[in-house]
Formats: structure tokens, C-alpha cells, sequence
């Protein structure tokens, strides 16, 4: 919305509180990192450590021997295992994989072990966009790639959460988008009425690779498993008998996916907090709630310097500001709308 389209809200009208239209919201704290975290993989004394931001220098090392851990392969293979879904690029099914489980885990650590570990092509898919005529790609990783990012996911997850901002909601243990919803049900009803309504532009397949890394490494110093992200990150997809490599992007459908496309809109969560911005994010879908037309403003230029600073771009016709009193807005599928109330 322009500044000719501001607003100006008849006299004698107040805002009536919305109310988010679902049926049930969970109830209950959110898990702290101590409660899911994967047992084997973490135990009291590193929790201690993490949890007390105690680690020396402020980055973990020697990671990677707890990745191939026979405990953490094992219960990744069963993760995997559970989930089913589909064959990669190898055919080999979840099926196939249980069958000679054994075998494939005893391959899988000796190659983490000894550095040999190299990763399949990633099968990419079209599906349908939700809500849309469009189709969004899909990688299918193979079974043994699933299972090895599992585990990587199982040492990683704690280390990166613990700097995720509370206001983050999507793909975090004990979140999701009731609890954003709600937040953003609470900011309507204070008064935080002008939306700045964001889309990022085919975010998951723009966000730079080397950036993304060099972000990580501010956390986990260990080199050989910030190698074995980073061929993860270089995965070649397989799309219709052609093979290339992105120069960008994290591969939707990859195990390791949600927690480093988090990692890497984590400093804008905390610099539109540092900056008295009330920013709600679920995965690559956010909204800015503001009391002011200028303050959604100011929130907007904000967001926009800091995406073109880090190699991401706006969605030109879907990323407006809007007065939720007069205009509704859509956030994770459902449309709210402020309504106005004339004084008897």
C-alpha cells in the first residue's frame, strides 16, 4: 500500500479484535532443547555445555565421530525407515534398505569414517504448489543419503536452535503454525494493525550456498562435517536423464533442509527484534505486524536492504503493506481480516 492508499479510519470506529479462525490450539510450554535432543548423540555434560553457552571459543569441534556413532546411524536408519517415502536415484526402497540394514550401516560408517562417503544425485520431482495451479520441485535423496543426513541433523539441530529466535516457528520441535497464528492473533488484537505482508522469491532454491556455510561455521568448527554439509549443499540433481549442479539453494525434500534454511533467516529474526520490529516466521513465510503505517514502512525498507545484502529477493507483486482493518491478509493459509464498528 502506498502512502496515497494510507488508511484513514472513519471517525466514531474502533478495531474489533480478530480471532484466528481455527478450531483447537495446543496447549503446553514448548520443549526445551534438554527434552528432545537426541539421546545418543547428546549427553547431560554437552547439554550443560550448550545450554550454558559454555563452549570454548564459541564453536564445537570434533562432531564428526558422533555422526557415524553406531547408536545415531541405527536410530537414523529407523527415522528413515519410518518415514518410508520414495527410492532416489539408486531404486533402492525403504524395504530393500531394512532387509540388509546391517550391511548398509556398517558400509555407511566406514565410509564417514574414513572420509569416503560420497553422496547420490538427488532425484528432483514436480508436485503441486498447495492453493495453486503451480508445481514446486522435490528432491528425493537416496535411502542412504536420508539416513546420513538424519544423522547429521541429530548432532547439528541442538547446536543451531539454540541461537534460533522464539518468534521462529516452522519445522522447531514443540512449534508450528498454531503457535504462530496465535502470535499473530495477539499482535492484531494490541494493536499492531498495518501488516508488512513479505514473500521471498523461490527462497529454499536462491540462498547462498557459500554464505550459508561461513553462517554455520559460526557455530561448528569441525571440518570434516562442515564437508560433509557442504557436498550435501553440492548435490547434483536428476531431473528427466540430465544432471547438473545449483549454484545456489538448500534441496527441498533433504532431511538437512529445514534446520539450514532456519539457520540462515535467523539473523533477520534478530535484527528486526533488535530493532523493535514484530516479525512472526514460519520457515520462508513471514509477516511484520506494526501500529503504524510508517513503522510498517520503515519495517518494509528494512527487510528489503537486509534480503538484497544477503543475496535473497522480495517478490515484487506479492510483498505489500496492509491496513488489516480494511484489507485482509493471508499468513500459512489462513486470511485475516480486522473489522471496523460503529459507535451506537
Amino acid at each position: 500500500m502506498s502512502k496515497s492508499q494510507k488508511y484513514q479510519s472513519p471517525n466514531k470506529r474502533d478495531y474489533i479484535p480478530v480471532t484466528v479462525p481455527f478450531a483447537a490450539t495446543p496447549t503446553g510450554e514448548i520443549p526445551g532443547i534438554a527434552q528432545w535432543a537426541h539421546h545418543v548423540v547428546w549427553t547431560a555434560r554437552m547439554l550443560a555445555t550448550l545450554l550454558g553457552n559454555k563452549v570454548r571459543g564459541g564453536k564445537w569441534h570434533t562432531l564428526i565421530d558422533k555422526v557415524f556413532d553406531t547408536l545415531n546411524l541405527f536410530s537414523s536408519a529407523h527415522k528413515v525407515l519410518g518415514n518410508k517415502g520414495a527410492a532416489g536415484i539408486d531404486r533402492q526402497t525403504v524395504d530393500n534398505f531394512a532387509e540388509h540394514e546391517r550391511q548398509e550401516l556398517q558400509r555407511l560408517q566406514d565410509h564417514l569414517r574414513d572420509g569416503t562417503y560420497i553422496p547420490s544425485p538427488v532425484r528432483r520431482v514436480w508436485i503441486p504448489k498447495p492453493g495453486s495451479s503451480d508445481k514446486r520441485p522435490l528432491g528425493i535423496p537416496t535411502v542412504r543419503d536420508r539416513v546420513v543426513q538424519t544423522a547429521v541433523v541429530h548432532v547439528i539441530e541442538p547446536i543451531l536452535d539454540a541461537t534460533f529466535h522464539e518468534r521462529s516457528y516452522g519445522f522447531r520441535h514443540g512449534r508450528g503454525c498454531h503457535q504462530a497464528l496465535r502470535c499473530v492473533e495477539e499482535l492484531l488484537n494490541s494493536g499492531h494493525v498495518y501488516v508488512v505482508d513479505a514473500d521471498l522469491k523461490g527462497y529454499f532454491d536462491t540462498i547462498p550456498k557459500d554464505r550459508l556455510l561461513e553462517l554455520v561455521q559460526q557455530s561448528i568448527s569441525d571440518r570434516r562435517l562442515m564437508g560433509l554439509i557442504k557436498q550435501f549443499l553440492d548435490q547434483e540433481i536428476f531431473e528427466e536423464l540430465r544432471t547438473w549442479t545449483p549454484e545456489a539453494g538448500v534441496p527441498q525434500g533433504a532431511v538437512l533442509s529445514p534446520v539450514l534454511a532456519n539457520a540462515y533467516l535467523n539473523p533477520l529474526d534478530h535484527r528486526m527484534s533488535e530493532n523493535g520490529y514484530q516479525m512472526v516466521r514460519y520457515a520462508d513465510d513471514f509477516v511484520i505486524l506494526c501500529r503504524t503505517q510508517a513503522e510498517a514502512e520503515a519495517a518494509l525498507a528494512a527487510v528489503r536492504t537486509w534480503v538484497e545484502q544477503h543475496g535473497l529477493t522480495l517478490h515484487p507483486e506479492k510483498t505489500h503493506i496492509v491496513d488489516s482493518r480494511v484489507t485482509s491478509f493471508s499468513f500459512l493459509g489462513y486470511s485475516f481480516r480486522g473489522k471496523l464498528r460503529e459507535d451506537s
